[in-house]
C-alpha cells in the first residue's frame, strides 16, 4: 500500500484517539475512507459478494477483541492479534468460493437485523444504567487523560499503520475491508470496546450501502461508482442517526400547598368569621333576626333587594247612595 494509505490510516486513528464520545468514535471509524483509497490506489478495484461479507468480518474482529480483552482478560495487543487471526481465517474461507452478490447482500441484511434485535433485547434486560455510569461510557478512559504524550502517540500510530498496511497486502481482494485503522482503534477504545462494538455494528449498515452502490455502478466508471457509494453511505448513516420520535414528557406532579390551621379561638386571616345560622342564638346574645335582604341564600357579595309589598287598595264607594233611615 502507498504512503498515502499509511497517512490516511494514521489520520483516522489520530481522530479517534482525540474524540471523547464513543458514538462519535464509531461513526468516524465507519467512514469508508480506507475502502475508497484501496479501490482507487490498488488493483483490487472490484467489489463482489466476498467483499460485502467482509463487513461482517469487521464486526467479528471487534467482537473477538472485546471478548478476549474483557472476558478472558487478555492484553489488548494479544486480543488484537486474535481479532486479526479471525479476520484472516474468514477471508481465506470467503476467497475459496464464489459467492453471488445478491445472496451475500440478503445474508448480510438478515444477520444485521438479527444482531440489532439481539442487542436491543440485551439492552432491555440490563435495564437503564445510572446517570454517572452513562457519563463514564461517553468519555474515553472514564475521563482520565491518556498515558502517552500527543506526539509520542502520533509516532506509535504511524508505526502501527505501516505494519497493518503490510499485513493487508497478503489478503488480495479482502484487503478492501481489512481493519487497517481498526487494529489501532481497538487499542485506543479498549476501555469502551463493548459500547464501541455496538455502535459500529449499527453503523456497518451504511458500509453495506456504500459497497452495494459501488458494485452496481463499478462497470460504468470508478468515479461514478465511488460517488454513488458515498451518497448511499451518507443517506443510510443519516437515517440511522436521525432522532426517534420524542416521547411526551410526563406532567410534573402537582401537590397542593399545605394549609396551616389558625390557632384555636382566632378566625382565619383570609376568611370572615362564621355567621351563625338564622334563628340560632349566640352564647352572648339573643337570637338573630333574619335579614330580608340576604335571606335568599348564597349569591353575589351585594345585598339583594328586599321584596316590595304593595299596600292594599282602598275600597271603592258603592254606586247606590246609602239609605237614610
Amino acid at each position: 500500500m502507498t504512503w498515502s494509505a499509511v497517512l490516511l490510516v494514521t489520520a483516522v486513528v489520530w481522530a479517534v484517539s482525540v474524540i471523547r464520545s464513543v458514538r462519535l468514535r464509531a461513526l468516524v471509524y465507519s467512514l469508508p475512507l480506507p475502502m475508497t483509497l484501496v479501490l482507487v490506489s490498488t488493483d483490487n478495484d472490484r467489489v463482489d459478494g466476498a467483499q460485502l461479507l467482509g463487513v461482517l468480518g469487521l464486526n467479528l474482529f471487534f467482537v473477538t477483541v472485546a471478548v478476549t480483552h474483557h472476558r478472558l482478560r487478555w492484553p489488548i495487543l494479544l486480543a488484537d492479534a486474535a481479532g486479526i487471526a479471525v479476520y484472516v481465517a474468514l477471508s481465506a474461507g470467503l476467497l475459496a468460493v464464489v459467492i453471488p452478490f445478491e445472496a451475500a447482500l440478503v445474508g448480510t441484511l438478515v444477520l444485521w437485523l438479527a444482531a440489532m434485535l439481539l442487542l436491543r433485547r440485551r439492552a432491555r434486560q440490563r435495564a437503564a444504567p445510572a446517570a454517572d455510569r452513562a457519563a463514564t461510557v461517553e468519555t474515553s478512559d472514564g475521563g482520565r487523560p491518556d498515558g502517552l504524550p500527543p506526539l509520542l502517540k502520533l509516532v506509535v500510530i504511524f508505526v502501527g499503520a505501516i505494519l497493518t498496511a503490510l499485513l493487508g497486502t497478503v489478503l488480495r481482494g479482502m484487503v478492501v475491508t481489512f481493519p487497517y485503522s481498526g487494529v489501532l482503534v481497538a487499542v485506543e477504545a479498549r476501555h469502551q470496546l463493548r459500547e464501541f462494538s455496538r455502535h459500529f455494528a449499527r453503523n456497518s449498515l451504511a458500509l453495506v450501502g456504500f459497497l452495494t452502490a459501488y458494485h452496481y455502478l463499478q462497470d460504468v466508471s470508478s468515479a461514478v461508482a465511488l460517488g454513488a457509494g458515498w451518497a448511499a453511505f451518507a443517506v443510510v448513516a443519516a437515517a440511522l442517526h436521525l432522532p426517534l420520535r420524542p416521547r411526551p414528557a410526563a406532567p410534573a406532579p402537582t401537590t397542593a400547598a399545605p394549609t396551616i390551621a389558625p390557632p384555636t379561638g382566632q378566625p382565619s386571616s383570609d376568611r370572615r368569621p362564621a355567621t351563625p345560622p338564622v334563628g340560632d342564638a349566640t352564647p352572648d346574645g339573643p337570637a338573630r333576626r333574619p335579614d330580608p335582604a340576604t335571606s335568599t341564600g348564597g349569591g353575589p357579595a351585594q345585598a339583594q333587594r328586599a321584596v316590595r309589598v304593595r299596600p292594599p287598595r282602598p275600597l271603592r264607594p258603592s254606586a247606590e247612595p246609602p239609605s237614610v233611615r
